[in-house]
């Protein structure tokens, strides 16, 4: 592949709903390029960046890739991205390297939450951004209806560009609005000139008008000709919008076929002359060596430095870490300082991916994006020149807090699963693998229940190691109301030395329940030696690890040892620590045991109509909602205080309630007094257990 120079590039992120038709434009723009000579198909399996076995068994993208497509002299680097939520990770990775978006919505399905939430992060970056309004050939498809939601929605810089032409419910044509003049489709999305039909016209008139008007606000000039009656030039209008577009003023409108190839051409026109270069973009890291701030800008001329903003660690193809140069011209045969970890890189080949092909390349100018192979830096780390060390900020990735617990199907494959989890960990980093010592279980945390599904999937597919997927336990603590006066003596006579320990003991609520106990001692008169005080206190400190009530551990207890007796040979530490655990056993549950639950404050980000319905469900799970403060952009933010054991499965409901558009996220707060009938389950589950 040629090299191509900082102005000579568009990076375009592809974004929206799942099944709106990302990735079938993909092999649209391919093959009106000329890089493929067929179209693949989603449902087939075969196209180019859906490659991955996971992908084309459950035919919806699940990683973000790069597809490079070269137009009129102009390399396209289109980051193609999942629209389900489970895989927003890599949505996220993908508009940080991005620097214009097409937001794709189905003309059938119409403007769904995946839009919208596109919309809001393309905010977010401040990216300058169009919708693709795919699926035209097909019956029921309302290009009108889908720029009404839009405009209603996004206010007047909703702009269409062009408007379908349909005969018989049929999508034969298209007017192109910027120079009012229609053209009908031949074959292998070809067109020619034909008429502007008289039932377009109404509609036409309102796009023409709002294109007009943004045009005139981009200068005094303009404003006055328009005023004056003055027709623009198509040039003129051009210029205007690639400057509307740019500063996001303008978000223009196109539509068309994948399948049919109908309109593609245009779209890439469109991203080639109204999108920006990556030069026209700031882009700005810490030189970690002065501490002042190293405005990189995609500046060719300036000292190389680059972004890893992603991971490919697959066990056949190998391990490439995707980058975005930042700065300077990089070359194949460089060594790059890693300033996040502070070691060298010696680059042995430059590559541009192609969906999983890997494409050798001499070098990369600034603002491109690139691969190299077998590097040991990691997503999110910055590479630069030793003389110039740069760190650039992290990406922004979405935390998990869907988790199952998980074991190995077959015994002896628990290392394998963790090396292979370790790998998916650094390719994905919404995945978190976590030990629970406290519970004797490892848990496996994702974006939701179909991520946790395509993790063991992969596992067992490219990794070859199962996974089993359980309900996880919840840490429970136990502590006591009353206070309880006990005594134990433990004695034991076996021919020769005998065991003696003999403890009287009161057992309360020490009023911190951050402490497992608090251990103190008002024996009198030596009824019982000192130095069987620690051998006590071990016996505390031992019982507390697992409570008698259910086997959880035990939190806020005083234990105040005040007399006993002792023998002068019998006696031993080994025997004042039993009496002790067995005194610990009694007292505790002559106390009024209770179970205390963990309790996590959940933070709610829902549009306003949902509100009642989340705060309906929250008191289900028994929580108290604590407040409810306004977020902007129609959307509510519901804070409460939940039980951890009721958040199960969360995820999923608040989706089905929201259609989608509802997110969540939680801390933990405290450990709260479990209620009498949750209380009984769980110390019955855990007898049984037993």
């Amino acid at each position: 592949m040629n090299v191509y120079t900082t102005d000579s590039i568009r990076n375009v992120v592809l974004l929206g709903h799942g099944g709106s038709g990302k990735t079938s434009l993909v092999e649209a723009m391919a093959y009106v390029s000329g890089l493929t000579g067929r179209i693949g198909k989603v449902t087939d399996g075969t196209t180019i960046s859906d490659y991955d076995k996971e992908e084309i068994k459950r035919k919806f993208s699940i990683n973000t890739s790069v597809v490079p497509i070269i137009w009129k002299d102009t390399k396209i680097n289109v980051l193609d991205t999942p629209g389900f939520f489970d895989f927003v990770g890599e949505v996220e990775e993908a508009v940080a390297a991005a620097d214009a978006a097409i937001i794709v919505v189905s003309g059938k399905a119409g403007v769904e939450v995946g839009a919208e939430k596109a919309w809001e992060l393309c905010e977010k970056y401040k990216l300058p951004r169009m919708f693709f309004v795919s699926d035209m050939d097909v019956d029921n498809a309302s290009f009108r209806e889908v720029v009404e939601n839009l405009t209603e929605m996004y206010g007047k810089k909703i702009a269409p560009f062009y408007q379908p032409i349909r005969e018989n419910e049929k999508f034969v044509g298209y007017i192109n609005v910027m120079k009012m003049a229609g053209r009908r489709f031949t074959k292998n999305g070809e067109h020619e000139d034909c008429e502007i039909p008289e039932y377009s016209r109404a509609n036409l008139d309102i796009y023409r008008e709002a294109m007009m008007d943004a045009v005139a606000e981009t200068s005094e000039e303009f404003m006055e000709r328009y005023f004056a009656g003055d027709e623009f030039s198509v040039g003129e209008i051009r210029s205007a919008m690639k400057m509307n577009v740019e500063d996001g003023s303008i978000v223009p409108v196109s539509m068309g076929s994948s399948t049919e190839i109908h309109n593609i051409h245009n779209l890439m026109n469109d991203i080639v002359e109204l999108f920006p270069s990556p030069d026209k973009k700031a882009c700005a890291g810490i030189n970690a060596k002065t501490n002042e701030i190293f405005q990189a800008d995609y500046n060719f001329s300036k000292a190389k430095s680059a972004y890893v903003f992603k991971t490919i660690a697959d066990p056949f193809i190998g391990k490439y870490s995707l980058i975005k140069v930042c700065s300077g011209v990089i070359k194949s045969d460089d060594v790059l300082y890693n300033a996040t970890s502070e070691s060298e890189e010696k680059l042995s080949k430059l590559y541009v991916v192609r969906g999983n092909k890997p494409i050798e390349v001499p070098e990369l100018h600034a603002g491109d994006i690139g691969a190299i192979g077998k590097a040991s830096c990691k997503t999110c780390d910055t590479l630069s020149t030793k003389a110039t060390p740069v760190i650039y900020g992290k990406t922004e990735i979405s935390k998990p807090y869907t988790y199952m617990a998980y074991q190995a199907k077959k015994k002896g494959d628990e290392d394998k699963i963790s090396q292979a989890l370790a790998k998916m960990m650094d390719e994905d980093l919404t995945i978190k693998a976590v030990n629970d010592a406290e519970n004797r279980q490892t848990l496996l945390y994702g974006m939701g229940d179909q991520h946790l599904s395509v993790i063991t999937s992969i596992l067992a597919e490219k990794y070859k190691v199962e996974i089993e997927l359980t309900k996880p336990k919840v840490a429970f603590r136990e502590t006591l109301r009353k206070k309880s006066d006990v005594e134990y003596k433990y004695k034991k006579q076996t021919g020769g030395h005998g065991q003696y320990g003999h403890v009287k003991m009161t057992f309360e609520p020490s009023g911190d329940l951050e402490t497992a106990y608090v251990f103190d001692q008002m024996v009198v008169g030596g009824a019982v030696p000192k130095n069987y005080f620690p051998a006590v206190e071990k016996g505390i400190q031992e019982s507390v690890l697992k409570g008698p009530l259910a086997g959880y551990p035990v939190v806020g207890v005083k234990a105040v040892l005040y007399d006993g007796s002792y023998h002068p040979v019998d006696s031993s530490e080994m025997a004042f620590k039993t009496a002790a655990v067995q005194a610990f056993k009694k007292g505790f549950m002559e106390a009024s045991p209770i179970l205390l639950e963990p309790i996590v404050t959940m933070t709610v980000l829902v549009p306003d109509k949902y509100t009642g319905d989340v705060m309906g469900d929250l008191n289900k799970r028994r929580g108290r909602v604590l407040g409810m403060n306004p977020a902007g952009a129609g959307k509510t933010e519901v804070v409460a205080d939940v039980p951890m054991m009721e958040i199960f499965g969360y995820n999923t409901d608040l989706r089905s309630m929201t259609g989608g558009s509802g997110i969540f996220s939680y801390e933990f707060a405290r450990y709260e007094q479990t209620p009498s009938d949750v209380q009984e389950k769980e110390v019955a589950a855990r007898a049984a257990e037993a």
